[in-house]
């Protein structure tokens, strides 16, 4: 084939492609080799055909494109075996095809690559953001006292438990609809954890209503241990965490007979909801307990606002432990993603105003190699 294609070019017909470059794809996992090439001078051409030889083997077509083609990508090669690469271009004469193609490309051979340099910015925001953290919980550590905004409705979570208390009456724990794998309900379970220790210190009753099995398991355990860590375990009762049932409206209607029958001082409703959000608050309205809410669905959040006392809303909910406990590793860990989005919001509008310039002052292009823009 290669001997028929090189007699075509003798023939002059019409100039094949040249400067034919194969190198490997770079920033890639391997498996990809790029040919760059000119194209023919002839713009009658019907397209070119890829041809890829294997150390020594007869070419073979491993590819047709359009003529307008200047570059062509093969992901079907195998790392750590080296191949040619021929272009050949081919029109419609007559009733005839000709083909013209153009030198052997140079020997290459494919390997994945350790970094991508084109991703080179997040490697650099990524130490920054984990130096913020480990440097604060550092601080946290020491004993350093660190800022964290005030959130309302977890500064009320100390007079809801003590609302309860006063009255003889229980605390309602609703810890969103969802499983284990939403992060909404872990952070839901972390608070779970620290209201529970509130309630044990007081022996202020703590009813926790599932609608997950695994859930259930998890919280039932949480509590039990937030009893012991405070010294009361005399005071848990395992029978106030419960499992009810799997299906969303039935659970909801669960608990809104609990609301009605035992009339909570204070009632939780943090994690995960769906349509049922609204049923669960406004029963709760109606019994006139404080309550303070939390999710991160923003499509729950008009509702939750709307008919509870405080409303986490967002990264307060996933904030909430760190805020209650104070906890160093926790504390630290938020105030460094803290001042890690004051980075990436000082960065973006920098960035923004460089670019902006740069049309006048080209050497703040500088920016385009960092892939900024």
């Amino acid at each position: 084939m290669h001997i028929f294609l090189m007699c075509l070019l003798l023939t002059g017909q019409f100039s094949p492609p040249e400067n034919v470059r194969a190198f490997d794809t770079p920033n890639d996992a391997g498996r990809s080799i790029t040919l760059n090439w000119n194209p023919c001078a002839d713009p009658d051409i019907a397209g070119y055909q890829v041809f890829r030889s294997q150390q020594g083997e007869n070419p073979v077509c491993i590819n047709t494109l359009l003529p307008v083609e200047r570059q062509f990508i093969d992901e079907s090669a195998m790392d750590g075996m080296f191949y040619t690469y021929q272009i050949v271009a081919f029109k419609v004469v007559g009733e005839d095809t000709v083909l013209v193609g153009s030198e052997m490309s140079n020997l290459v051979t494919s390997k994945p690559q350790w970094f991508n340099t084109k991703r080179i910015n997040v490697l650099i925001g990524i130490v920054i953001f984990f130096t913020l953290i480990l440097y604060y919980i550092s601080h946290a550590k020491r004993g350093k006292k660190l800022f964290i905004r005030r959130i309302a409705g977890l500064d009320a979570v100390e007079e809801a438990v003590g609302r309860a208390t006063e009255m003889g009456k229980p605390i309602l724990y609703v810890p969103g609809l969802s499983s284990v794998s939403d992060i909404a309900t872990i952070a839901a379970l972390n608070i779970l954890g620290e209201v529970a220790k509130k309630t044990a210190q007081y022996e202020t009753t703590l009813l926790v209503p599932n609608r997950d099995p695994i859930v259930y398991t998890v919280a039932r355990e949480i509590v039990k241990e937030a009893y012991t860590s405070v010294g009361r375990p005399d005071v848990y009762k395992a029978d106030n965490i419960f499992f009810i049932t799997d299906s969303q409206f039935a659970y909801a209607a669960a608990v809104d007979g609990i609301m009605v029958r035992e009339k909570p001082a204070t009632n939780f409703f943090l994690g995960m909801f769906w349509a049922e959000s609204l049923i669960l608050a406004e029963t709760g309205a109606t019994t006139g307990a404080i309550q303070i809410a939390g999710t991160d669905s923003i499509y729950q959040l008009p509702f939750f606002i709307t008919a509870c006392d405080y409303t986490l809303i967002g990264e307060e909910l996933y904030a909430a432990s760190a805020y209650l406990s104070r906890e160093p590793l926790l504390l630290g860990s938020l105030v460094g993603q803290d001042y890690g989005k004051l980075v990436i919001v000082v960065t973006v509008i920098i960035a923004s105003i460089l670019l902006l310039l740069s049309a006048k002052f080209p050497i703040l292009n500088i920016l385009r190699f960092f892939n900024v823009g």
